[in-house]
């Protein structure tokens, strides 16, 4: 960036400069604060790499990564074998529906300020009926990618970061419920924000931001505000995903989604491409959720904005 210089310099100003360039600093001025980290890029080849280890997971196991099913397990090693590996400290929480085991993975980054908790995540499980790519690889691998990120830069936060992959959600939200009534009041007290990512690759996709938490909401608009794609409320998953548990507990929450079931009207078509008359996901929780279901435009978009909000609003 080129910076315009006034024509005329004022005297103060010429002094000022001769002590920089002597002392390095500017006489009587207070040094100047550190800057906060700039936000990555998250690269969303390395995104689809996870995703594709979903899709080998679920082929390898009956076609699905459901709930009690040994794809959703096989999930969770893959995502917990990964963050172990960079230094994070992860927890898997177990409980039963159904009668069958589900499990959550809970994954903290070492450092920040504990008593501010800034939680990004997403369910892993999917339906019996397909791999579950968009619904839910997408966010997982998006959340999954994120926390790597935090581990390559070794990002150093103000406040503390948590980031969790769900189970069962597709059966009524119950590993995320199980984990918001097993916090104690101090410790759900804790939790500055919660931040969800469920089906953000739809190959129709829209851009959809939750309106729940104000502050949360204006971080999403303004980033993609800054790559000039035009974002609508979403309405179609509200309360139908993780973030609900975490609502009715009183923690602020935020997130986003590129759509399901629901057709694309005209006006959404003219504002984002993609096809009027047509679903945002025709695969919504069929067999044909594969690699092949994902929009990597979106999906790179969604992925940016997940990291951009973390950094900006746990710096």
């Amino acid at each position: 960036m080129k910076l315009s210089v006034p024509g005329r310099t004022t005297a103060a100003a010429v002094v000022a400069a001769v002590t920089l360039l002597t002392t390095g600093s500017i006489a009587g001025a207070a040094p100047a604060p550190e800057a906060a980290a700039a936000a990555p890029d998250l690269p969303v080849a390395n995104v689809k790499a996870h995703l594709t280890q979903f899709q080998s997971i679920a082929t390898a196991n009956g076609g699905n990564r459901a709930h009690g099913r040994a794809g959703f397990k096989a999930s969770l090693d893959y995502v917990k074998a990964k963050l172990d590996a960079v230094g994070f400290t992860t927890t898997v929480q177990q409980f039963t529906s159904g009668g069958l085991t589900g499990y959550n993975l809970i994954a903290d980054w070492p450092g920040g300020d504990t008593n501010q908790v800034i939680m990004a995540g997403s369910h892993l499980d999917g339906v019996t009926s397909g791999p579950g790519i968009n619904d839910n690889g997408s966010g997982s691998a998006a959340v999954l990618e994120t926390a790597l990120t935090v581990a390559r830069t070794n990002y150093q936060p103000t406040k503390h970061l948590r980031f969790a992959w769900w189970g069962a959600e597709e059966r009524g939200l119950v590993g995320s419920n199980h984990y918001v009534s097993n916090l104690s009041s101090a410790n759900r007290d804790r939790i500055s924000g919660y931040l969800n990512f469920d089906m953000i690759g739809s190959p129709n996709p829209g851009y959809f931001v939750y309106d729940d938490d104000p502050t949360i909401e204006k971080t999403f608009k303004d980033y993609f505000a800054g790559i000039g794609v035009a974002t609508e409320i979403e309405t179609e998953g509200d309360g139908r995903s993780d973030h609900a548990p975490f609502k009715s507990a009183g923690v602020p929450v935020g997130g986003l989604f590129t759509g399901a079931s629901r057709t694309k009207s005209a006006a959404q078509a003219a504002k984002w491409g993609g096809t009027a008359g047509q679903a945002f996901d025709r695969c919504y929780h069929s067999s044909c959720d594969t690699m092949s279901n994902i929009n990597d435009t979106a999906l790179d978009r969604n992925g940016d904005a997940l990291a951009y909000a973390v950094w900006e609003l746990s710096s």
